[in-house]
């Protein structure tokens, strides 16, 4: 079998393609244009590996997707390419719509054309928007988008239902809660939290630090990608959720207790347009028919993420600095070629 991983650079997405190189027998065709939360280095450990094959490019490229499409013949595409962060998409919605509905659509059409056997689109539970407690929000509610960002994943997620009604696509939709583990770009929350600890830095909370989140590890977000790739039935939407809900604040804490600094680095900011109080799924259906379930408890992933930021302080200081887009030019020449 061959995948076509779109965004397989980033944080989900190379968690996602190092798992599979390591624990299928798949070959792994990864499309990403290196946007600033595309970082070559989260591949090292499958670069060089027969069965891997990077491809630098733009998901709203309708020729250039063709053109790998008609040369690689994926039996399926797994599609994380988004512009992902809600801050970024507040203060500049524009490339937020263009990549993550309009790539889609692109990613979509191509899919269609060449007659892709499944199409898994990687969304998020943004798009639910705010859930009051003590409800947990399963695939049949309403979508209620807050902000540029979830309006665009909501979008996208109806536009490849669309396909599926419309064109038969075999397409498959997960939305999964916040994701934490390593290699996990620092300007989202744990990330941030457990590098401006290390420096001794303030760790901004926004507004009273009352938001709740559900979280769940990266690695048990990929083996529930999986499990909706192999088993999740067409046309149907998949929730995958840590089973994990705490105040933004109390994670935050844990960061400084874990990382054995004071909580007089934690500072108040003031809190962002369209916040979302709280974001609570319920994983049943999934669980139910694919036997999938999150295996890590957030205490212990917690623990692990902020030890893995330790030992790679190089990495975080290279992302922060800009200095990680070197790997690129370094490792591959500036080229789009095969590993």
């Amino acid at each position: 079998m061959k995948i076509l991983v779109t965004g397989g650079a980033g944080f989900i997405g190379s968690a996602f393609v190092r798992m599979s190189i390591g624990e299928t027998d798949w070959r792994v065709v990864n499309l990403d244009k290196l946007t600033y939360a595309g970082n070559l280095e989260n591949l090292a450990a499958v670069d060089g590996n027969e069965r891997y094959r990077f491809v630098h490019g733009d998901i709203c490229d309708a020729r250039a997707v063709d053109s790998i499409l008609s040369e690689e013949k994926p039996d399926a595409i797994v599609h994380f390419a988004a512009e992902s962060h809600v801050d970024r998409s507040i203060l500049s919605p524009e490339p937020v719509i263009r990549t993550n509905l309009h790539g889609t659509f692109t990613m979509l059409d191509a899919a269609r054309s060449h007659g892709t056997a499944r199409f898994l689109h990687v969304s998020t539970d943004e798009v639910y928007g705010s859930v009051a407690a003590p409800l947990d929000a399963t695939e049949k509610f309403p979508l209620n988008p807050s902000s540029p960002y979830s309006a665009s994943k909501a979008g996208s997620d109806l536009l490849a239902r669309a396909y599926f009604v419309t064109y038969r696509l075999p397409v498959v939709v997960t939305r999964a809660s916040n994701n934490y583990g390593p290699y996990q770009f620092p300007e989202k929350l744990i990330p941030l939290m457990i590098a401006n600890a290390m420096e001794n830095r303030a760790l901004p909370v926004y507004g009273d630090g009352m938001q709740v989140r559900d979280w769940l590890y990266v690695e048990d977000h990929c083996r529930g990608i999986l499990a909706a790739l192999e088993k999740g039935r067409d046309g149907e939407v998949y929730n995958i959720g840590g089973n994990r809900s705490l105040p933004n604040l109390e994670v935050v804490r844990k960061v400084l207790s874990l990382a054995g600094k004071p909580e007089s680095l934690i500072e108040y900011v003031t809190d962002r347009p369209g916040h979302d109080r709280r974001y609570a799924l319920s994983s049943e259906k999934l669980m139910g028919e694919t036997g999938w379930r999150p295996e890590m408890d957030f205490e212990t992933g917690l623990k692990r993420t902020i030890e893995w930021y330790a030992a790679n302080s190089p990495w975080v200081a290279r992302v922060r600095s800009g200095e990680y887009r070197a790997y690129y030019e370094k490792n591959y020449g500036g080229r789009t070629v095969a590993r």
